[in-house]
């Protein structure tokens, strides 16, 4: 307004004479109006600002440099607030800590859902697998982010997992041990990133209790069932790759991933060998599968269902087959097994209906040579015995004997 003077705001320098100690009162902080800081001492003031509106300010030297804090504006933090915050600084920064860089920390700290999807981006380009990727996150957001998602990472105690782990942990062992570990790669990422001094996991085990040790193991079928049970799959009216893919992989006995992760390029049909790379392996190493006379009838029927698709057995929208569309047709067919039975079939078959030896078995099944001398030594994949073996079992599920070319 014309003619009007605003208060000049007194210069912010340090009050001369004996330093004041809690020279401010309620009553003045509450009424006070003119612009301007008030020393209350030890370096905290009241800041009156031209517009009516006050905060509190503390002059505090970190580490030999002199800064400013804001402790919040009045009414929200008290006259007595204010004081009992600008003596914990004081007392942080005589004893070495940097009360602006906790304020710092304590105004960043991520909540639980940012900090579990930044370790998940993190740890993602490392798993080979993207079905596992998917679990892991959605175990998070099924049992964790819909309860303490939106809490600090560095307020989650240990009875807060406890919370979440308990309910399961008798009754679904395997799901809680995987929801332990996953919990506690995301603390121990907030405890790297200094959010917090300590994983809660650490503490948690004696209060959880003893799981008992029931081994379980996937569903297989007995190795003279198998045949029937392909016979079954071929004359259902199912999608035809889905049904190629589950013979597919009883042939190979091979996983169900390398199967729905077969390409094109892996399969080398002049020397009838499938060659799965590293990367798309359990062990991490190059695995050749030998093709027997039927994989290779298999591989011809699916290139006329690829649609351009450079996947071998491609779903309709061109991507790989889910993780469960071999499993639901076994089950809807009501055959007694999962996919990854019809290895434990084959390697039952191969120690009692076969002479093959045990080596050439374990590396059909791509299985790691547990002897450490072994395994240096060994510098062959026995691919032509494997090749003998894997013809011997197609013509074991064709109803053959080995050996019989006919």
């Amino acid at each position: 307004m014309v003619g009007m003077t605003l208060p000049r705001r007194p210069p912010k320098r340090k009050p001369r004479g004996q330093h004041p100690h809690n020279a401010l009162t309620p009553a003045f902080v509450r009424t006070v109006s003119r612009a301007g800081r008030y020393c209350d001492g030890n370096g905290l003031y009241l800041d009156v600002r031209p517009t009516g509106s006050r905060g509190w300010i503390q002059r505090l030297t970190i580490r030999g440099r002199r800064t400013e804090l804001g402790l919040g504006g009045f009414p929200l933090v008290s006259l007595k607030e204010a004081r009992e915050k600008a003596f914990a600084n004081r007392k942080l920064a005589r004893d070495g800590g940097d009360p602006l860089a906790d304020k710092r920390r304590a105004e960043s700290t991520p909540t639980f859902e940012e900090a579990g999807r930044q370790v998940w981006n993190q740890l993602r380009p490392g798993w080979r697998s993207p079905d596992h990727a998917q679990l892991w996150l959605g175990s998070l957001k099924r049992h964790v982010f819909t309860r303490n998602g939106e809490m600090p990472v560095s307020e989650v105690t240990s009875a807060d997992v406890v919370g979440i782990l308990a309910p399961m942990w008798h009754d679904k062992p395997p799901t809680a041990r995987k929801l332990r570990q996953r919990i506690r790669a995301v603390m121990e990422w907030a405890v790297a990133m200094d959010y917090r001094p300590d994983n809660p996991c650490d503490r948690i085990g004696p209060v959880l209790g003893a799981q008992g040790k029931v081994v379980r193991h996937m569903r297989a079928l007995p190795h003279g069932e198998v045949a029937s049970a392909i016979r079954k799959v071929r004359a259902s009216n199912a999608r035809p790759v889905v049904k190629l893919a589950i013979e597919f992989l009883a042939l190979t006995a091979t996983r169900s991933g390398e199967v729905r992760g077969a390409v094109w390029r892996e399969i080398d049909g002049d020397e009838a060998v499938w060659i799965i790379p590293a990367p798309r392996t359990k062990g991490n190493r190059e695995h050749r599968v030998p093709l027997c006379r039927r994989a290779l009838e298999i591989l011809e029927e699916a290139r006329t269902l690829r649609r351009g698709s450079p996947l071998v057995f491609p779903s309709v929208g061109g991507k790989p087959l889910g993780s469960t569309a071999m499993s639901q047709l076994l089950r809807a067919l009501e055959i007694a097994a999962v996919p990854h039975g019809f290895r434990s079939s084959f390697r039952d078959w191969a120690a009692e209906e076969t002479d093959h030896p045990r080596e050439v078995a374990e590396e059909a099944l791509a299985h790691k040579v547990r002897n450490p001398i072994e395994a240096a030594y060994r510098r062959t994949d026995l691919l032509e015995r494997r090749r003998r073996l894997m013809d011997d079992w197609a013509r074991y599920l064709e109803g053959r004997e080995a050996g019989d070319e006919t």
